[in-house]
């Protein structure tokens, strides 16, 4: 047996995977996860892997080796082209297939409800982008589920599997504005953290300042039809258009 026959006795069997994620299921039913979530989460992660690769390939194609000659390279880049044509299609059934379910499956783009697994996500993607701008302030876990709920109303499965890097990206291009709304109306401000302008002192407030660039007539939709307080989504609204 040479090298690359010992390389390829290495790869996982699909025997093997099957039952990796099965132990996997099981051992995050005891912490408590929903295996629905679960699924959704493992799913994410296949998907991203091959995103990955898709991504890797994709810069191996512009790197032929040329002293091969030509012919060789060209060759090289049709395979690669090839390869990461395929990648890039598995991955985006991965994720169609990890975000949806049921009849969505068939309209990954429409709306459907809110699970856990968004939830969490979104509670874990907008903690450390709050605490980079502004510092700690309670808030009650019902109302900010309630606010992150109707701000994952307004986007479709898909768009929540990528909002973390949405919110990324919302932080960055706007990273000025946002430490002037911090400072101005934020934990440590002369602003009370009670009344219109309490959810400046609570980490759902990027998730909010996000969706009023974004999507804000979607986000007042599903504001009113969750009746939250009209006055916390105008004191959000005054505090962002505000310059300092």
């Amino acid at each position: 047996m040479n090298t690359a026959d010992e390389g390829r006795q290495q790869q996982l069997d699909a025997a093997s995977v099957v039952n990796a994620k099965s132990t996997l299921l099981q051992l995050l039913a005891r912490a408590g996860v929903y295996t629905g979530d679960a699924e959704e989460l493992i799913g994410l992660v296949e998907a991203g892997a091959l995103a990955g690769a898709h991504a890797e390939i994709a810069c191996s194609r512009r790197s032929a080796p040329g002293e091969r000659g030509e012919s060789y390279a060209a060759g090289w880049s049709d395979g690669a082209l090839a390869v990461t044509g395929e990648l890039a299609a598995l991955a985006e059934r991965a994720l169609v297939h990890a975000v949806t379910s049921g009849p969505s499956a068939t309209s990954p783009d429409e709306r459907s409800p809110v699970g856990r697994a968004e939830m969490e996500r979104a509670k874990v993607a907008i903690t450390p982008l709050y605490l980079s701008f502004a510092d700690v302030s309670d808030l009650d876990p019902e109302v900010t589920e309630q606010v992150l709920g109707a701000v994952l109303r307004t986007m479709s499965p898909r768009q929540r599997a990528g909002y973390p890097g949405r919110l990324s990206a919302f932080a960055e291009a706007h990273h000025a504005h946002l430490e002037r709304v911090y400072a101005e109306y934020g934990p440590g401000s002369p602003i009370a953290i009670h009344g219109r302008y309490s959810l400046v002192h609570s980490p759902t407030s990027v998730a909010v300042l996000e969706r009023l660039a974004a999507s804000p007539s979607a986000l007042h939709e599903e504001w009113d039809a969750a009746e939250l307080p009209p006055a916390w989504l105008d004191g959000l609204t005054t505090a962002w258009g505000a310059r300092g």
